[in-house]
């Protein structure tokens, strides 16, 4: 909403950007770094200071990945007789940036998983695409991976199985039985909720830091 807003303002008064632009353009470089690293540094403290989400350990026998918050990987593991299953969770604003716009909390109640379930004599993999809400899982989609596939380019005519929601009731039901079987269910919701949260939180404190160590380079003496 604040997009359409300030776009709505933008054309109705675009002298202000001109002003802006020759206010900025008037500024000495120097002047406007220190401007933007001290907002960079302000902003910094400010969500430093965030108080984080009670810490909620995976459902049992779920196990975090190692290095699972540096990286875009599985999130849980946990083995389900000789199968690995692993799963890894992103939120809807992640894929829709304006999806909750309209929809109150959806954007931040409704996670997506990756649900991979593999075999170590097999060379592929089940991969289940769901919805996550605090009181509910569902399924979108259902495809047959390579364990290679994640290093290898993708190829449109690889057929990736039928549409969910065609598949008969039985089926359906059946595959949400197969997954909560292995213990992919709402249960899982309050603890990637939090560590999503944990993550989002030391990639926003990373960005500021990052940016300010980027504009503030040419400051630093050079060594020789």
């Amino acid at each position: 909403m604040w997009k359409k807003v300030l776009a709505e303002s933008t054309v109705r008064q675009p002298w202000r950007m001109i002003a802006c632009r020759r206010s900025i353009s008037s500024t000495s470089s120097s002047a406007v770094d220190s401007i933007l690293l001290r907002s960079l540094k302000e902003h910094y403290l400010e969500v430093s200071k965030m108080t984080p989400p009670p810490k909620v350990s995976p459902p049992s026998p779920f196990t975090i990945m190692k290095g699972a918050l540096d990286s875009s990987g599985p999130v849980l593991k946990r083995t389900y007789g000789n199968e690995e299953i692993s799963i890894s969770v992103m939120r809807l604003a992640n894929i829709i940036p304006d999806g909750g716009d309209d929809d109150g909390d959806d954007g931040i109640n409704q996670l997506f998983l990756h649900v991979d379930v593999s075999k170590p004599d097999q060379n592929v993999s089940v991969h289940f695409l769901c919805g996550l809400y605090p009181d509910a899982l569902g399924i979108h989609s259902v495809s047959m991976r390579s364990k290679l596939e994640m290093s290898e380019s993708l190829t449109i005519s690889k057929y990736n199985g039928p549409v969910f929601e065609d598949l008969d009731e039985r089926m359906r039901d059946t595959l949400h039985g197969y997954i909560e079987e292995r213990g992919v269910n709402e249960s899982l919701f309050p603890f990637l909720q939090a560590w999503l949260y944990v993550k989002d939180h030391r990639n926003l404190l990373r960005w500021f830091k990052t940016v300010g160590s980027f504009i503030n380079e040419d400051k630093l003496p050079k060594t020789a």
